[in-house]
């Protein structure tokens, strides 16, 4: 089974609260969160969008011209687009010696379809798992961690990445949960992109 390609992407916090994200492949994002957990996104090359986590796991970025994908996160900062395409790597949820380490053991290695995120869903499907997400989040239960992403291709759960990760069209997932309650607006490195 042929392994889909990896780009790597890292965070920046700005000083008025939005994020710059630069992936390994380039591409420049720039990314704020609005009062309802999405994540709005523009990036360099004339693109912008939303990322909206759906369920535990799932991402799913829309694009401003109507185009739309789904991304699964697949934890330690990982987030596998589409059938496969490509996996969005968040290097910020892991900077520093443990980076290098989880590097080394090659957690990019060994992806299976089981892992894919749908094609397609239908708008029951996605409302249902709006319903759940928001569930998880009123529960104060734990999210894995999880991002949406940010190219021509194609998130936020209730413990996912909101603004440290993600990739146009691309999405990768963080490892911690978010607070999204007296202070729901920060990001921090578990954010969704």
């Amino acid at each position: 089974m042929t392994q889909p390609p990896e780009i790597t992407y890292s965070d920046e916090l700005l000083a008025d609260g939005t994020v710059h994200r630069r992936y390994s492949d380039g591409r420049n994002e720039w990314r704020s969160r609005s009062s309802d957990g999405r994540i709005h996104w523009r990036d360099d090359r004339g693109d912008s969008g939303t990322d909206e986590r759906l369920g535990r796991d799932l991402v799913k970025r829309s694009h401003a011209d109507g185009r739309a994908g789904y991304g699964r996160d697949i934890g330690y900062g990982r987030t596998v687009w589409g059938q496969g395409q490509y996996v969005l790597v968040n290097r910020s949820s892991f900077p520093g010696r443990l980076g290098v380490v989880l590097g080394a053991l090659g957690l990019g290695a060994g992806i299976a379809a089981v892992q894919y995120a749908p094609e397609l869903l239908s708008s029951d499907e996605e409302e249902e798992l709006r319903r759940e997400a928001e569930r998880a989040r009123s529960s104060g239960g734990d999210g894995g961690g999880g991002d949406g992403g940010g190219s021509s291709d194609g998130g936020d759960d209730g413990g996912f990445d909101d603004g440290f990760d993600d990739h146009g069209g691309f999405g990768t997932a963080g490892d911690g949960g978010d607070d999204h309650g007296a202070h729901g607006d920060a990001w921090d490195g578990d954010d969704f992109g």
